[in-house]
């Protein structure tokens, strides 16, 4: 028969995790308390942040650091015709005043308004003191006859000058329209949108010799080259196909004086 049990027997039994409640005792020392800032510390750090903010507001428009001093005027390449002065003029870009506040939309919208030779204009700020303006002037495609000259339209259609003197290497384009059906159906303007994109198209060894360009409806282009060559077109449709099939007859039969891609697929030539 067993004897009394000991208090230091049970504890030694329960082991060191039980507390005779049938619960797990503690296994660690108690948990730190996490001391948050005091009030006076986040009050100091948000007049800090509010100073911060405010300062450089105060930089990029109160102060006289960050103003508009001086602008310059780049071209990103083909003709240079504009003249610095009048780009400057015309892009009115406010000096002296804050750089942060620059309507670089109004400035861009201003040149191209004032000036329509000005294809494109890209407007920068050059910190901390400058404004950039990278100017991308149109390039003529055709030259169309004028009372006062002739008219400059670039690739997409848009009329955008009139110079004096015909420009070298650059087709003339002549609308002889036919009046009927098909002025009716696409229109003068269509037409000659037309036939901006035929030359467009033309193979660079063409295009350089291609002296004038002669319309009479949309379905008759016809390419005036100018050694007396002449490239019979047809419509503005399939501009790559007919591209591709003119360098390849006028390679067969370069003797020929005749071009006939009005159907790509089938390109003919004369020698007459």
């Amino acid at each position: 028969m067993a004897g009394p049990v000991s208090t230091a027997q049970r504890d030694e039994e329960r082991g060191p995790l039980d507390t005779g409640s049938g619960a797990p005792g503690p296994t660690g020392p108690p948990p730190r308390r996490l001391r948050l800032p005091g009030r006076g510390l986040l009050a100091g750090l948000l007049v800090l942040g509010v100073a911060a903010g405010g300062f450089g507001v105060w930089a990029l428009y109160g102060s006289q650091w960050l103003r508009v001093e001086h602008v310059s005027v780049d071209w990103t390449g083909g003709p240079r015709q504009l003249e610095r002065a009048e780009i400057e003029e015309a892009a009115a870009v406010p000096l002296g005043a804050p750089m942060a506040a620059l309507d670089k939309g109004a400035v861009r919208q201003r040149v191209l308004e004032t000036l329509p030779r000005a294809g494109d204009v890209e407007v920068v700020r050059a910190w901390p003191n400058g404004v950039g303006l990278k100017v991308t002037e149109r390039e003529a495609e055709v030259l169309v006859p004028d009372p006062e000259g002739y008219v400059e339209v670039d690739p997409e259609g848009v009329a955008f000058a009139v110079v004096p003197d015909a420009v070298e290497g650059v087709p003339m384009l002549e609308m002889e329209l036919d009046s009927g059906a098909g002025l009716r159906r696409f229109g003068e303007d269509r037409i000659r949108l037309g036939a901006v994109g035929v030359v467009s198209a033309l193979p660079d060894e063409v295009r350089e010799v291609t002296e004038v360009v002669r319309v009479r409806s949309w379905d008759a282009v016809l390419l005036e080259l100018t050694d007396g060559r002449t490239v019979l077109w047809g419509s503005p449709d399939e501009p790559e196909a007919k591209a591709t099939s003119l360098t390849a007859v006028m390679k067969a039969v370069p003797e020929a004086r005749h071009f006939d891609v009005t159907v790509p697929s089938s390109p003919a030539a004369e020698s007459g």
